[in-house]
């Protein structure tokens, strides 16, 4: 970007924030949405929430719901079960009726604020599954704050045991668990590393022993490096030893990297992080524009392209589904949005689409809070596999996206919460004056393997659990 381009676009992003922060619109207090229902609601007890997930077990499904930190300003929530206000962490519920979502148990995170309490991240594996797990029991990996990674025995999802923890770190987010290896991709920081966030990875096949395998980023985030520094890992997204592939998500709003790396040589190539080891492992990188990132990463492989049946060469191809995050409020940044990448030759990754939810339809930047994307959901469930992609667009709630043809995504559904009396308000700085307005925060999705969608809000505004109807449910492969 140009000098010249980059003074533009600042002063083009004010002009916008001044407008849309004073514009007219009234809170989001009736539901709104297209071949979405709501199915059932939890609030969750008030508190600011990151990752849903959602796990069978024993004939039940429970959900994992990890949640940000509280704020200086909001006392941290009282929780019902115990009588006593705690830190923002771990909920579990089990929404095995979704109408009627019962809380088992929260297990309080680390003090602080947004970013540096609670627990924001969960995954959930099987002791069936993990190599050294015991196949009677069920395991949870979070973080907690930002100080490190824990271990739980979920077993029995009311009384969580904890077995073991990572401590000592900073910058902890967006883990990955791979439950029939036990590998875990652990985002984190450690103190001689030049970025907040990279990948630290362990063995957690026995979840009471967890056993360092290396540390791995980006060159130039490495010890000892010098020149820039290339933006902080976000998330990333395993294959399993059968893929063979670990595909890396760097960046939020900006600077965003696409990183695709080899599993085998990642986890058994040389591991001391010089830059000819962390390029080692590395197949294929794609930069994005400065001004945007690459919060999630899904990829969408073995997809079949009807109108390409009788073409030679590329019948059938490989994606990778790039979600950006947006981070300001009204608007004031560029616009976060969906990317298709088909990296069917893996050293030259290639945009083909791109996809955002319509701005204009409902003056979404004049709401108040985010408009934007922020991430994907991140489950391979048959149902939706290259059919359908579920988005988190902040006070734009949640958005269903028909893939089935990478090269022309189409919205076909989305569904947009009413604020309740929790929802927290979003500020901005209008002059010398803050204007704040009350707005849904949809801040992740996830789906389960029955099909249901399971949508949180960072706003304090609860779980929302949906379904499709219509003609967006008529796309997705359900079972008969």
């Amino acid at each position: 970007m140009t000098k010249r381009n980059a003074r533009h676009a600042f002063m083009l992003g004010a002009a916008l924030a001044a407008v849309t922060a004073i514009a007219p619109a009234a809170a989001q207090n009736k539901a709104d949405g297209k071949d979405m229902n709501l199915a059932g609601w939890s609030d969750l007890q008030g508190r600011s929430a990151y990752q849903p997930l959602v796990h069978e077990q024993n004939g039940r499904w429970i959900a994992y719901i990890g949640h940000h930190g509280g704020t200086p300003t909001v006392p941290q929530p009282v929780n019902p079960l115990t009588g006593q206000a705690e830190n923002n962490g771990t909920s579990i519920l089990d929404v095995t009726d979704p109408k009627n979502p019962k809380y088992l148990h929260h297990i309080p995170g680390d003090q602080g604020n947004y970013e540096d309490g609670g627990a924001q991240m969960v995954r959930v594996c099987d002791g069936k599954t993990l190599p050294k797990g015991d196949p009677n029991k069920v395991y949870l990996l979070r973080t907690f704050g930002n100080a490190g990674h824990q271990v739980f025995d979920v077993t029995d999802p009311a009384k969580p045991v904890k077995l073991s923890e990572i401590m000592g770190l900073h910058g902890t987010h967006k883990n990955w668990w791979e439950c029939d290896t036990g590998i875990a991709y652990l985002v984190s920081g450690v103190h001689d590393w030049r970025v907040h966030r990279m990948t630290m990875i362990y063995d957690l096949s026995d979840p009471a022993k967890p056993v360092k395998i290396r540390e791995f980023g980006l060159v130039g985030q490495q010890p000892g490096s010098t020149g820039d520094v290339p933006t902080m890992l976000h998330g990333p997204v395993s294959t399993g030893p059968r893929g063979n592939r670990v595909y890396f998500g760097y960046g939020t709003n900006s600077g965003g990297v696409l990183q695709i790396v080899d599993r085998e040589k990642l986890l058994n190539g040389p591991k001391e992080p010089t830059p000819e080891n962390l390029l080692y492992p590395q197949v294929g990188r794609l930069d994005m524009m400065p001004w945007n990132g690459a919060h999630t990463v899904f990829p969408m492989l073995g997809v079949e392209l009807p109108q390409f049946a009788h073409d030679k060469v590329g019948r059938v191809r490989d994606f990778i589904v790039l979600t950006d995050e947006a981070i300001k409020n009204v608007c004031d940044e560029a616009r976060q949005m969906v990317w298709i990448v088909d990296i069917s030759v893996e050293s030259r990754p290639w945009p083909v689409s791109s996809w955002t939810a319509d701005e204009t339809a409902e003056n979404y930047c004049a709401r108040g809070g985010r408009f934007g994307t922020h991430s994907s959901h991140e489950n391979f469930t048959p149902i939706y596999y290259k059919r359908l992609m579920f988005f988190a667009h902040f006070n734009g709630g949640v958005r269903v996206v028909d893939v089935r043809d990478p090269y022309h995504p189409k919205e076909v559904g989305f569904y947009v919460p009413a604020t309740t009396d929790k929802t927290d308000k979003r500020c901005v700085k209008v002059g010398d004056k803050e204007e704040c307005k009350i707005a849904i925060q949809t801040n992740n999705v996830e789906v389960d393997d029955r099909g249901l969608i399971f949508a949180v809000d960072r706003a304090n505004t609860g779980m929302h659990i949906l379904e499709l109807t219509g003609e967006a449910r008529k796309i997705g492969n359900f079972p008969d």
